[in-house]
């Protein structure tokens, strides 16, 4: 599934759930420009998904039309295949990670980074025999992630970790540098 796609899967699905938004209440609340909300919906009326109609003070309705609704399946289901096959990758790339690290003798680590990522990871991690140490991610910085408490950088300098991991997918290199600038070695720290 590409990006276009996903956009308008997202873009028809709020219309459906609500077909009374402004152009910039849609762009807001998915979070893609204006310009690219009014092109994506003109496109979607020309090829006849949908259906508008004129409401008082200058707004508009958009209605799912039957060609609307076969096409926003046809994504949903794309989406969802999308959706199986990522995390399935997502599995097998954090398990061969997670059974490398056993190989090396890893008994404990802590995640760099939450989010979604990191998610998945601690879930997977249950299925091994290594322990989470904590979690460091400066932005959460005192939120709950599964019953640790996310530390800043602060969190490296506690001792009971063999490897950190970073579990966040953006900006890599920033984070291991992030990492390497507060003392700890390059070498006890893994990715993705």
């Amino acid at each position: 599934m590409d990006k276009e796609d996903l956009q308008t899967l997202r873009l028809m699905d709020e219309i459906d759930h609500n077909g009374i938004h402004s152009q910039r209440e849609l762009s807001q609340r998915l979070n893609i420009s204006l310009g690219l909300v009014n092109t994506f919906l003109k496109r979607l009326v020309n090829k006849g998904y949908f259906k508008v109609t004129t409401m008082p003070r200058n707004r508009v309705k958009y209605f799912l039309t039957p060609e609307g609704l076969a096409r926003k399946a046809k994504l949903t289901a794309e989406y969802l295949s999308y959706s199986v096959h990522f995390y399935r990758n997502i599995k097998d790339l954090l398990l061969d990670k997670y059974a490398e690290m056993e190989k090396k003798q890893v008994k404990s680590i802590l995640f760099f980074g939450a989010g979604e990522v990191a998610d998945l990871a601690y879930l997977y991690l249950q299925l091994t025999s290594i322990r989470l140490a904590g979690i460091i991610d400066e932005s959460e910085k005192g939120r709950n992630f599964f019953g640790y408490e996310i530390k800043g950088l602060e969190g490296t300098r506690q001792a009971d970790w063999d490897m950190i991991l970073v579990t966040r997918p953006d900006h890599i290199e920033k984070a291991i540098e992030m990492l390497a600038e507060t003392g700890v070695d390059r070498n006890r720290i893994t990715t993705l």
